[in-house]
């Protein structure tokens, strides 16, 4: 009996304790009234106007929540396209790259005929350009031919679909710069992996990656050294006439090229850096 009667005080002690938590979460609603909304009643122009300010005060975070209100209300119309176009360049600015990309694929999807769409793919490769160049790699002053080539490839279909789909962009010429860099970049990037690769006496693999920039960017600086690895690497596998092919090309092309010397002459040979 003395059991049975403990167990109803516990059970109404605790139901007790469950009213006095509600009542005071009902009490707490009226002592933190909600915060105000200072955009309450906005117009769409005054939303835009705020959010253009802020995005060239600099402070790109209140730029994209004021362009996601602007978006949120008023779905329809000039300002709410705007923003969303503004909002891939906000995120842009403030190092989000990712989020930037994000944005401007919806908006290219969205607004495909938009008389800005150019802009979009214009910017999507600028953020893909950038995505790698984090702290680190601006510390280190690391090279872009050293990092994954994802980006530098993405960047290049971006500024490509732009110079393809609107080849008289006013972004054009920049963009054409551009791809002209990130194929020089790509390739000195597959000529540091075979390089690597010779290092580590992996000769079959240090070929084919310096084979396939001879094959894929022809026009590249990389071709020169990308030619005297595989002279290399034939030369180690013992397949004498793609060596004799490979170093009769890099002497055509570069015939005062270091690279052809080191092959021919030094007994300590160029790619021995170790």
């Amino acid at each position: 009996m003395k059991l049975l009667n403990t167990a109803r005080i516990n059970i109404t002690w605790r139901a007790a304790l469950a009213t006095i938590a509600f009542s005071l979460g009902l009490a707490g609603c009226g002592l933190f009234p909600d915060v105000q909304d200072e955009t309450a009643g906005w117009s769409a122009q005054k939303l835009y106007a705020e959010a253009k300010d802020n995005l060239n005060g600099g402070d790109y975070e209140k730029a994209v929540k004021l362009y996601e209100i602007l978006e949120s209300r008023y779905p329809y119309g000039r300002y709410a396209q705007q923003a969303q176009l503004e909002i891939a360049y906000a995120y842009y600015k403030d190092q989000e790259p990712i989020s930037a990309i994000a944005a401007c694929d919806r908006f290219i999807k969205l607004h495909p005929s938009h008389p800005n769409v150019d802009y979009a793919y214009y910017l999507k490769g600028l953020a893909n350009f950038t995505e790698d160049l984090g702290l680190l790699s601006q510390i280190s002053s690391q090279d872009m031919s050293e990092r994954d080539p994802k980006a530098a490839r993405d960047s290049f279909i971006s500024f490509k679909e732009l110079i393809t789909l609107f080849p008289d962009s006013k972004y054009a010429e920049d963009a054409k710069a551009r791809m002209k860099y990130l194929v020089n970049a790509i390739s000195a990037n597959e000529v540091h992996v075979a390089r690597y690769y010779l290092k580590r006496e992996a000769y079959v693999a240090a070929a084919n990656r310096a084979k396939n920039v001879v094959t894929n960017y022809p026009e590249t600086p990389s071709i020169e050294e990308a030619l005297a690895i595989m002279v290399v690497a034939y030369d180690k596998l013992g397949i004498k006439d793609l060596r004799d092919d490979a170093l009769r090309v890099l002497k055509l092309n570069y015939p005062n090229s270091k690279y052809a010397k080191g092959v021919e002459l030094s007994d300590r040979a160029w790619w021995k850096f170790w």
